[in-house]
């Protein structure tokens, strides 16, 4: 594999294992944005949609049903299936009930039990929001279910685009990545402002990273444009919120309501909405007069019979409790037109009916939920209406502030959906096909001074520009596994998703210093053991980086010549990791989680051959004895170049350089003076600091512009200052 094609591998993206499907294969009937997303999923295998209500999710999941090889399970939310079916004909897609001998069955998910999901070869979760619940059982159950179903598409108008838990419940049933897999990736978790909660945040350098493989396996689109395509009509009419404040009446208690407050609490909401009630149906009663359909949202059983009592027979009341034939009895009479108004609950009613047919609906009251808030509207305001939809909020005084709640949700949904749809546009449309992915470009530069050369850009590209057999001695510490922590670009040896692509990556390092370094000569590798965690890799441990790192070296025919272990303060560590293998309180409570701090380790290599000019050390017999022992002591961890400057703000950790006085006993070791200093991970020019300081010629490569620059400003500072030593010794 060449370097340029591992790049490409370490990509985080999902290549998908589905089908190729051309233009012809695509029913009749399709727009041409809805015809590219249903092919995309096909190629894809396991994809969602989450397409806003109205831009065909049925047609496209039809569509994709049609195409997979082997029977199709569709999985709809209750009263859902006639519409389902009636869509199907229209574009010559058969579809049937579960048991009725279709290709292609669909059911609701409260008859999951009912169906075996071995007998299909693919399912469509219609309204995948339903897995919004981490700990849900329908969640849980249907990820279990159709773990081993080779085809799966979701879709969902209403994804929260800032709902990690949801994104990482679609992607772990789609068989993408897992939750643990997802959040370890690309989020970082951090208490919140106000402290306390704890939530995941999206690490500073993931964001590009995490946008192109959502779209990977997601495509966000709340109008064609969005993925390239011409809106023409998508372009939706009027949407018209009225909001109606009535007075509640003697059945409000003086506790739930006082002067200008409002209804605190579950109690206290209750109250406040039942003390409300006749005012408010009296309130709905008006606005539904008049020869239009109407439908009327109820939170409450009481609400709903209130209202159905008094419109009498001129309503299709839709309650959970009753049968599934009554349910699709009632719906069918209001799509009909046999029924004026429709009351039911948007639990039971508001998700995936297509009402479109309607343009004006009440909200009896109104609960905190925006989702619910968001579809109800959309099963009129959606693609296919001609006319302005007004939609009336009908609250009591106490319940204001509900209405308020909801508001601000939609606002902080528009915009986050906004910036998510910004984020994901180039790279969905690149995923589509309507634009060509551009590959990464890399401009490298370089910085130079009377004894050192600074490169900016990757070290394996740049080693390969260096005159073969060249280096001396290298000393670094390479970045360790940690993804996302100081960049985003595949060429970053830290952004690797476990110990074999960092293996794999740092091959291609160990192959250029063969290259680069003088036969018999030497490289210091500094590495540390990384601790495991439950998180990401499923168990508390360590992984024994150290080891691959020499079997990775000797591979490539170095010698193992060495190893210095250099000790560190268990307590800084402590400090510093907080974890709890090293706390006190773990030592008096259960010693068996107990270990010692973790050691930095200098692995020395020496590249095969007989060295050309022998090392004379500036050393004594008692230097000699002292750094000739396994262990060095002594070496304070805070005595490094100082780094703030060149930190950058997505910057997840510190920059951690390699100790000074560790170079320092590596270089005068294994080097003379004038000879060639190499570091292939500089950072900000700690090796480069010291070879200079003792009079050596310094190399050092960065792939971070901010530390390059800092290396650069260092080794300047550094040069200058010593010239001026010079001058006004002479």
């Amino acid at each position: 594999m060449t370097y340029d094609d591992f790049l490409t591998s370490k990509r985080r993206e999902w290549s998908g294992d589905g089908l190729s499907i051309s233009d012809a294969d695509v029913p009749n009937g399709l727009f041409p944005f809805q015809a590219r997303l249903t092919q995309w999923a096909l190629r894809k295998g396991r994809a969602a949609i989450f397409s806003t209500t109205g831009t065909g999710k049925t047609r496209m999941q039809l569509a994709w049903a049609n195409a997979i090889p082997g029977r199709v399970l569709i999985l709809a939310p209750l009263c859902v299936s006639q519409q389902t079916m009636a869509e199907g004909e229209k574009i010559d897609v058969a579809v049937g009930l579960v048991g009725h001998g279709s290709r292609i069955e669909i059911t609701n998910y409260e008859r999951l039990h009912h169906v075996n999901p071995s007998d299909y070869a693919g399912v469509v979760l219609d309204e995948s929001g339903i897995l919004k619940a981490y700990d849900g059982k329908t969640r849980t159950r249907l990820i279990r279910a159709f773990a081993d179903t080779p085809y799966r598409l979701c879709c969902t108008a209403t994804p929260a685009p800032n709902d990690t838990a949801e994104l990482a419940n679609h992607c772990e049933f789609l068989g993408v990545m897992s939750r643990a897999e997802m959040l370890a990736s690309f989020f970082v978790h951090v208490e919140d402002e106000t402290g306390g909660r704890h939530m995941w945040r999206l690490k500073g350098h993931a964001h590009d990273a995490f946008y192109r493989w959502l779209a990977s396996w997601g495509m966000f689109l709340r109008q064609p444009s969005d993925i390239g395509f011409s809106d023409d009509g998508y372009v939706l009419p009027e949407l018209r919120i009225h909001q109606h404040i009535v007075e509640a009446g003697e059945g409000m208690a003086g506790e739930y309501l006082f002067a200008g407050m409002n209804a605190a609490g579950l109690r206290g909401r209750l109250a406040a909405r039942r003390g409300s009630l006749d005012a408010r149906v009296r309130k709905a009663l008006e606005l539904v007069q008049g020869d239009d359909q109407a439908i009327i949202w109820c939170g409450l059983n009481a609400e709903q019979d209130s209202i159905a009592a008094a419109l009498n027979g001129a309503s299709a009341s839709v309650q959970g409790s009753d049968s599934e034939e009554d349910k699709i009895a009632n719906l069918t009479a209001f799509l009909r037109g046999e029924r004026r108004v429709l009351i039911s609950k948007v639990r039971v009613a508001g998700f995936g009916l297509n009402l479109q047919h309607c343009r004006r609906m009440v909200f009896l009251g109104l609960g905190d939920s925006f989702e619910q808030y968001f579809q109800a509207i959309r099963r009129c305001w959606r693609f296919g209406q001609t006319r302005a939809v007004d939609v009336h909020v009908v609250v009591g005084e106490a319940e204001t502030h509900i209405v308020a709640n909801v508001q601000r949700k939609e606002r902080e949904y528009d915009e986050v959906s906004t910036r998510m749809i910004e984020h994901m546009r180039i790279a969905e449309q690149e995923e589509l096909g309507v634009t060509t992915r551009q590959r990464e470009t890399f401009a490298p530069e370089q910085a130079s001074g009377q004894a050192w050369t600074m490169y900016l850009g990757d070290c394996i590209e740049t080693m390969e520009r260096l005159p073969e057999h060249s280096v001396d001695l290298s000393v670094f510490s390479p970045p360790f596994l940690s993804l996302y922590t100081y960049s985003a670009t595949e060429r970053d040896l830290g952004n690797c998703t476990d110990r074999q692509e960092f293996l794999d990556h740092f091959r291609y390092v160990v192959q250029g210093l063969m290259r680069v370094t003088k036969p018999g000569r030497l490289v210091c590798c500094h590495i540390a053991q990384p601790a495991t965690t439950l998180v990401n890799h499923g168990v508390i441990g360590l992984s024994d980086l150290r080891g691959a790192v020499i079997e990775a070296f000797v591979r490539d025919g170095f010698v193992y010549h060495g190893d210095i272990c250099v000790d560190k303060d268990p307590q800084v560590q402590a400090v510093r990791t907080k974890t709890k293998a090293l706390l006190f309180v773990q030592l008096h409570k259960d010693a068996s989680w107990l270990r010692p701090g973790l050691a930095d380790y200098i692995l020395v290599f020496r590249a095969p051959g007989d060295n050309a000019v022998p090392i004379l050390p500036d050393i004594t017999n008692d230097d000699w004895i002292e750094w000739a022992r396994p262990v060095w002591y002594g070496i304070r961890e805070s005595d490094v170049l100082p780094v703030r400057a060149a930190r950058s703000n997505e910057d997840e950790r510190h920059l951690c350089p390699l100790q000074l006085p560790v170079i320092e006993r590596c270089i005068r070791l294994w080097s003379n003076p004038g000879e060639v200093i190499l570091s292939p991970f500089a950072g900000i020019g700690s090796e480069g600091y010291e070879a200079i300081r003792l009079g050596r010629r310094f190399i050092g490569i960065e792939l971070k512009r901010e530390y390059w620059q800092g290396a650069v400003r260092v080794l300047t500072e550094l040069e200058t200052t010593m010239n001026a030593q010079a001058s006004l010794a002479l």
